[in-house]
């Protein structure tokens, strides 16, 4: 299978089937023949599509007397690729997108074949006057040409403001860069980065994380001989914040609420050097199998992990932690660059999640001891879903109190305050909100 037959098929998926970018591509390149080099154009292709979707319909809507939206999902899938291949990739010549495009059609939808056909060669003739966005309103303009739902854009103007916002969505168009975790069971960083310089690849210390290192093509991860050994697990620096803000003490007893994929689990056990206990919790069998296999691969033998719903109340565990930490299911807005999808949420979906958020927050702190730490957080910069919830759960519950933030340094006038507001277009890696509590009596 070439490049854009792979990409046409992970496209398919996650706009009919709404599956999530990253485990359509996973699934079509395990279940498929293509080498290497292909695999880099068709991951090019379809992030460049998700990342561009509504700028890429207002293109050829311009050229189109049948709009996008009334197209059959496969040709509108097909005039994207080919679109973008155009209007965005340099490196590929007009005559090989149209040709490899138009095969496409033939071979999924060959009526349409001479549509798509027209329409890309009409894209080729007035490439220098279709890009622009004839749009007054600044919400409506910004949300064509960055891709996001428009409702989005309006939230954030109204709140951050319009020069911020378009760094923002800026930041959530950028390739992110690949962070890795040092298990420092088994090495330390400096050990870590000359065995990658051993194998051609490049590895840099991060600043703001003693344990992070920044990596420059890193590819077939799952078959690295560093990572089959357990020398390191892929986690942002902004998800290493949450286990470094929670720091438990060696032989505590530690609730992880919702686990998955287990990055801070085994942060967090790891900082324990292996003593003590991290339940680690997650409602999904294969969430639970996959945080299982990632603690063995990393060697670390003090977590124990439970399939428990998070909305439910477990009185078995009231008191029982020293640490509990709820990382809740969120908007996931901080994390656009990773999974450009999320850009297309409805504003149905995004309001529903703070009853949820509300629940699992409440069930978590029965589960505090006395003078125990509670820390919430999520990957979104949505003020909602983070420091809106805390308020209101700090102003019920006065047994709680937020509490300054010293084991990192990010933004000392928040980290005073007890939490922290990450963005990617001001700190560079990924959005998220935490923050720290204490169980007072």
């Amino acid at each position: 299978m070439n490049a854009r037959e792979a990409a046409f098929k992970i496209l398919c998926d996650v706009e009919i089937n709404k599956n999530y970018s990253n485990m359509a591509i996973n699934r079509i390149f395990r279940e498929n023949d293509i080498k290497t080099r292909e695999k880099g154009l068709a991951t090019e292709i379809v992030y460049g599509v998700i990342e561009n979707k509504k700028y890429l319909d207002y293109i050829i809507n311009k050229l189109s007397k049948i709009k996008t939206k009334n197209m059959s999902s496969f040709v509108r899938i097909i005039l994207r690729m080919g679109t973008y291949q155009i209007l965005f990739l340099d490196n590929i010549q007009d005559y090989a997108a149209v040709n490899e495009t138009v095969k496409l059609a033939v071979k999924y939808d060959r009526k349409s074949s001479g549509f798509v056909n027209a329409i890309l060669k009409n894209e080729i003739r007035q490439r220098n006057t279709i890009k622009e966005i004839d749009i007054k309103d600044p919400a409506r303009r910004l949300a064509v040409k960055y891709s996001y739902q428009q409702w989005i854009i309006e939230e954030w103007i109204q709140k951050f403001g319009e020069e911020f916002t378009e760094e923002l969505l800026e930041s959530g168009n950028e390739r992110p860069e690949m962070y890795l975790r040092v298990n420092t069971l088994k090495t330390d960083r400096d050990t870590l980065i000359k065995e990658f310089k051993k194998d051609g690849i490049n590895a840099y210390p991060v600043a703001m994380m003693d344990e992070a290192v920044r990596v420059e093509g890193l590819k077939g991860i799952d078959k690295n001989r560093l990572y089959l050994s357990g020398m390191f697990t892929v986690q942002d620096v902004s998800s290493m914040l949450v286990g470094k803000i929670a720091s438990p003490k060696e032989n505590s007893k530690v609730l992880d609420m919702c686990s998955a994929p287990g990055g801070k689990t085994t942060h967090m056990a790891t900082i324990m050097n292996n003593t003590g206990k991290v339940v680690a919790r997650d409602v999904f069998d294969h969430k639970i199998k996959l945080i299982k296999s990632t603690a063995h691969r990393l060697g670390l033998k003090n977590i124990d992990v439970e399939k428990f719903d998070a909305t439910e109340f477990d009185k078995e565990s009231v008191e029982k932690f020293d640490y509990v930490l709820t990382d809740v299911p969120c908007s996931g807005f901080g994390i656009i660059r990773r999974k450009p999808e999320i850009k297309y949420k409805s504003r149905e979906e995004v309001s529903e999640l703070p009853v949820i958020q509300k629940k699992i927050l409440e069930n978590a702190s029965k589960y505090v001891k006395p003078g125990g730490t509670l820390i919430y957080s999520t990957c979104t910069v949505q003020d909602s879903e983070n420091i809106e919830i805390v308020e209101e759960f700090i102003k019920e519950h006065e047994e709680f109190s937020m509490v300054p933030i010293t084991e990192v340094n990010v933004d000392l006038e928040e980290q005073e305050k007890g939490y922290l507001k990450i963005y990617p277009n001001i700190h560079g890696i990924d959005g998220f909100f935490i923050a720290k509590m204490k169980k007072m009596r």
